[in-house]
């Protein structure tokens, strides 16, 4: 039988690939395997870091699962929407935004509940680990606005770094918009990064957009609406910069 190791890189996290099953949350799906639920290839498994490889089969009490069609959504969240699959206080989540027939789609990263703009929810494991894991360095594009006039000086303690609880957080770049309103870049997430690095320097957030995701970009989608990704628009979420090889490269032709 293939190692189950939870330091193996081949196959699929288990509770990745039961949420991809449409069991729930990935962190539902370990309380399913903390309970003794699951087995693999007639085993149980209790191994949160335990992989499903090719040719592996997976049961829920019993019931053999498989993974459903990988799907990716691109919503434009409203403002006042948590990112949550439900919320104990009752407050509007993502999900109350989408068709029941995709609340088995996980969000990949989070906008707080102040915040607006894209976000991703997706079966597709290889998608979210790209995106998730900090080696990549996907770009995230905001547009913020803050209660006062923008120094130009502070782009570059933005881009140095502001130390945080969570650590140094770093701006990869920063473009004032008009004198209130700037772009902020970041490879990090974070949790409320931008608002906190901002509230160091004397800021208020008033308001903050993301507006781009790796390369990709949808300024059609109107606030609460959402639509399927095709194959191209995956590929462009994962990009790392936000200037596609070929167009850097016929730019440096046209210098030469």
């Amino acid at each position: 039988m293939p190692s189950r190791s939870s330091t193996s890189r081949e196959g699929i996290r288990l509770n990745r690939f039961l949420a991809s099953c449409g069991l729930g949350s990935r962190r539902g799906c370990e309380n399913l395997i903390a309970a003794g639920q699951i087995q693999i290839n007639g085993e149980t498994c209790k191994n949160m870091g335990a992989r499903v490889l090719p040719g592996d089969t997976v049961r829920h009490n019993g019931m053999i699962l498989q993974q459903a069609r990988e799907t990716t959504i691109l919503l434009n969240k409203p403002r006042d929407f948590l990112c949550s699959r439900g919320d104990p206080q009752g407050r509007d989540t993502i999900y109350n935004l989408i068709p029941p027939a995709f609340h088995h789609l996980p969000h990949i990263g989070r906008l707080d509940q102040d915040s607006r703009g894209l976000i991703l929810l997706s079966n597709a494991s290889k998608l979210s680990e790209h995106l998730s894991h900090p080696k990549h360095q996907i770009e995230k594009e905001y547009h913020v606005t803050l209660n006062q006039n923008f120094n130009h000086d502070h782009i570059e303690r933005l881009t140095r770094g502001i130390r945080l609880e969570d650590g140094l957080a770093v701006a990869k770049s920063v473009k004032p918009l008009s004198v209130r309103r700037v772009s902020v870049v970041l490879t990090q997430g974070y949790k409320r990064q931008i608002r906190n690095m901002f509230d160091k320097l004397g800021y208020r957030v008033k308001n903050l957009e993301r507006i781009r995701i790796g390369n990709l970009m949808a300024h059609d989608l109107l606030p609460g609406k959402w639509k399927i990704l095709s194959h191209q628009e995956i590929e462009a979420a994962m990009m790392q910069n936000n200037l596609p090889k070929k167009t850097k490269r016929a730019r440096a032709q046209k210098k030469i």
